[in-house]
């Protein structure tokens, strides 16, 4: 057996990732050892409860609660506690200690990531945080290393495999909202309470997070637009079918090119993706980021964007590379975040739509949509009109579902409210965004 040198790691966390990342790390000791070339000594375990229920078996004499006392001395700190504090104290205390840090902590990052990474310049050490945007799937390393030399143009990610798995059986099911999400809480895959992952909370953090690196510009995460899925129901997977698209949740990092200069746009939405595309056959509860690059082209990653023992994987080749570092010594990698792009509203946006009325089922009432469209500068590209609800011979409410080209998204929230204040639209049922074309 190899004589390693031995590193001495801490992790702060032991639930569904950081139980597995404590098993694999003694399981594969040796192994690891030959691919970090250093022995990695688990020195213990920070928890709340030392005598909770974990995922694995784990010696209990590596348990502590005291996380002030186990970081001190540790050469890398892994983070798995999840929310804002105390893991943000933690952190930056064992970057003060001369830590290295690990963490899969996306909200964090999301909201104290300037913070973290300048106190880690400061004193020479890295932050690695592979698993806090897309779980199992490399990412992050591609982003901040391998397109460091190109400009990324866009990124379109499925990055939050509950909102997945429940538009994704809408859509192949016909099932509604409310009993795919009960199904998903059911199984797992959805909290009791939902809200960050069906209202793009936790799209929106792993959104400024992919930006920040494809862009090279801090992206604070109140600059996201965010929007979540609950309004979406039957009707509205059965018009998209019908025109050749899936609806998915879009985190969506572009590079915009205006009259003023380059500038950003961060989003996320439910959006149309035409079935052809590469992210319209991500199926469950997986995730996938399609990267569009200048030089390199279409670049797709796919896999699974949660799960204890594959998130546990991505936590320990971030390990590993932090291993590497300490073995042949130097100062950390600082975020590039030099490139100070503007970040610009959601309104300033170019896409195309899809727009669902029920109006009255009368003679002229198309004409008078597609003038007030014509007025606010929305092109139509296709109509389709059904009738929803007969009359006695005075008129009915009929359905219309345009698809329109490529239009500003400040002119198009505009000519939406001029429709709903129209005396011929009954209802505007929906709004969705087509993306990828």
């Amino acid at each position: 057996m190899t004589d390693y040198r031995r590193l001495r790691v801490a992790l702060l966390g032991a639930g569904a990732v950081g139980s597995q990342v404590a098993a694999l790390l003694r399981q594969h000791a040796d192994e690891l050892a030959d691919r970090a070339g250093a022995r990695l000594e688990l020195v213990g375990i920070a928890v709340r409860d030392v005598d909770a229920k974990r995922d694995v078996e784990l010696p209990s004499e590596l348990f502590t609660t005291d996380a002030d006392s186990l970081i001190v001395g540790s050469d890398i700190v892994i983070e798995l506690m999840g929310g804002i504090e105390p893991a943000r104290t933690y952190l930056l205390h064992a970057i003060n200690s001369g830590a290295d840090v690990v963490t899969a902590n996306k909200a964090l990052l999301a909201t104290h990531g300037p913070e973290i990474f300048d106190a880690a310049d400061q004193v020479g050490a890295e932050v690695y945080y592979e698993a806090a945007a897309a779980g199992a799937i490399p990412i992050i390393r591609p982003l901040r290393d391998s397109l460091a030399g190109d400009r990324v143009q866009r990124i379109m990610g499925i990055v939050n495999g509950t909102t997945n798995y429940i538009l994704d059986r809408m859509d192949t099911e016909g099932a509604e909202f409310s009993q795919v999400l009960a199904d998903a809480q059911r199984l797992g895959y959805a909290e009791a309470d939902p809200t960050a992952d069906v209202e793009g909370y936790d799209a929106a953090q792993k959104a400024a997070i992919l930006a920040s690196l494809a862009f090279h510009t801090t992206v604070p995460l109140e600059a996201v637009h965010r929007e979540g899925i609950s309004s979406i129901d039957s009707s509205m997977m059965d018009a998209a079918r019908h025109a050749g698209y899936v609806i998915k949740l879009l985190a969506v990092c572009e590079r915009l090119t205006e009259e003023s200069g380059e500038s950003i746009s961060v989003r996320v939405y439910p959006a149309l993706i035409d079935r052809a595309h590469p992210l319209a056959s991500v199926h469950g509860a997986n995730n996938a980021v399609f990267v569009q690059a200048e030089a390199a082209g279409n670049l797709m990653f796919y896999g699974a964007g949660a799960g204890g023992v594959q998130t546990a994987s991505a936590v320990l080749g971030d390990v590993v590379s932090a291993a590497r570092r300490h073995i042949a010594g130097g100062v950390g990698v600082g975020e590039s975040t030099l490139a100070n792009l503007p970040i610009v509203p959601v309104g300033r946006v170019t896409t195309s739509y899809q727009i669902t009325l029920e109006v009255d089922d009368q003679p002229g009432v198309l004409a008078t949509v597609a003038g007030i469209l014509s007025e606010g500068r929305v092109s139509i590209a296709t109509v389709e009109q059904t009738v929803v609800e007969s009359g006695d011979g005075t008129g009915g409410v009929a359905r219309l579902v345009i698809g329109t080209h490529k239009a500003l998204e400040q002119d198009l929230s505009e000519t939406v409210d001029r429709l709903a204040a129209s005396g011929v639209v009954e209802r505007v049922v929906s709004v969705l965004r087509v993306e990828g074309n």
